[in-house]
C-alpha cells in the first residue's frame, strides 16, 4: 500500500487546523434531523457557483459575518508533529498533510512558473465558518471558491465506510482530497463556474464534479513523482475507485430513496466517476479531463 518517503518535508502551513476551537460561536448549524444535509448544500454551493453569483447571507449557508479562516496559523500540532514521510506514515492527520502537500506540488508544477495559487485546507470538527458562510459536518468535504479552500472533518473519512458503503483505504482518503484540489485547479482554469444550458445528469454540475473526479486521477499518475509518495500499488487505485463508486448519484439515491432519478443528479453516476478518475490515472494529462464536451 502506498507509503510516504521517510525523509520527505512535510508543510503543515499548507492546512489550518481548528479542530480545537470548538466549532461555530453560538454552536453553529443543527446537525441532523435540523441540519442542512450534505446533498442540500453541495446543490446550493454548486447553484451559485454555476449561475456566477455569491451565496445569499439568507440562504442555507446564511450567517455570514465576512470573516474566513484565511489568516489563521497552521495548527501548533500539526506544526510540531508533521514534520518528514515519517510523521504522516504513522498518523493520520499527517498523512493528510502529506496527501495535500503531493497534490499542490504535482499542480504547481503543472502549471509551471506563477500560474499555481496554493490553496490552504481546513481541518475542523463539527462545525465551521467559511467564505462560502457557515457549515456542518453534514456538508462533508467542500470547495470554497469565495475564499478558496478546502474543508474536511476527517471523521468524513469514517462516513466513507459506514454511510456510503466504501471500503476505505489510505488512498481512497487522498482520492477524496484530491477531487477538492480539482475544484481548485478548475477556480483558477476560469470553468468552475462554466454554465449549461442542460440539467442533471447531463448538466454543468455534474461535468464539474466528473472533471474534478478526472483531476484527481491525473494527480495519482503522478503522485510518486511529487517526491512525497512511494509504492503506489494497483491495490490503492482500485480503493480510489471504490470510494468514487460509493459516492455515485445513483447508488446514493437508490439507497438512500429506492429509486434513481437521474435529473436530480449534481455528481455523475458510479460508473461515471470511476470512468473520468480512470481516465486522468491512465493518462496523467489534464487535458484529456475535458467533460464539458464530452459526450455523457
Amino acid at each position: 500500500m502506498v507509503r510516504f518517503r521517510n525523509s520527505a518535508r512535510l508543510d503543515p502551513s499548507q492546512v489550518v487546523d481548528v479542530r480545537r476551537r470548538g466549532g461555530l460561536p453560538g454552536g453553529g448549524l443543527a446537525v441532523g434531523g435540523g441540519g442542512v444535509g450534505l446533498v442540500g448544500v453541495v446543490i446550493y454551493i454548486l447553484f451559485v457557483v454555476l449561475s456566477g453569483g455569491a451565496p445569499d447571507i439568507n440562504g442555507p449557508l446564511g450567517n455570514l459575518d465576512g470573516s474566513t479562516v484565511s489568516q489563521a496559523p497552521p495548527g501548533q500540532v500539526l506544526g510540531q508533529e508533521c514534520r518528514t514521510g515519517a510523521d504522516a506514515n504513522r498518523r493520520e492527520d499527517c498523512r493528510i498533510v502529506g496527501d495535500i502537500n503531493s497534490i499542490q506540488a504535482y499542480w504547481a508544477s503543472a502549471f509551471a512558473g506563477d500560474g499555481y495559487v496554493p490553496a490552504k485546507t481546513v481541518f475542523f470538527v463539527g462545525a465551521v465558518s467559511t467564505g462560502c458562510g457557515d457549515a456542518s459536518t453534514d456538508v462533508g468535504p467542500f470547495y470554497c471558491p469565495v475564499d478558496k479552500h478546502v474543508y474536511i472533518d476527517l471523521g468524513f473519512f469514517d462516513e466513507l465506510r459506514t454511510r456510503f458503503g466504501a471500503r476505505g483505504g489510505k488512498f481512497a482518503e487522498a482520492y477524496v482530497l484530491a477531487h477538492e484540489y480539482g475544484h481548485h485547479v478548475q477556480d483558477l482554469l476560469g470553468v468552475l463556474g462554466r454554465r449549461s444550458q442542460a440539467a442533471g445528469a447531463e448538466g454543468g454540475s455534474v461535468r464539474t464534479e466528473l472533471q474534478a473526479d478526472c483531476y484527481a486521477g491525473v494527480w495519482a499518475n503522478h503522485a510518486t513523482q511529487t517526491s512525497y509518495l512511494v509504492g503506489l500499488t494497483h491495490a490503492d487505485i482500485a480503493d480510489a475507485l471504490d470510494a468514487a463508486a460509493a459516492v455515485g448519484d445513483d447508488r446514493i439515491q437508490a439507497e438512500t430513496r429506492g429509486q434513481v432519478d437521474p435529473e436530480t443528479w449534481t455528481h455523475g453516476s458510479s460508473a461515471e466517476r470511476q470512468h473520468w478518475f480512470e481516465t486522468g490515472q491512465s493518462t496523467g494529462k489534464p487535458r484529456a479531463c475535458d467533460t464539458f464536451h464530452a459526450h455523457l
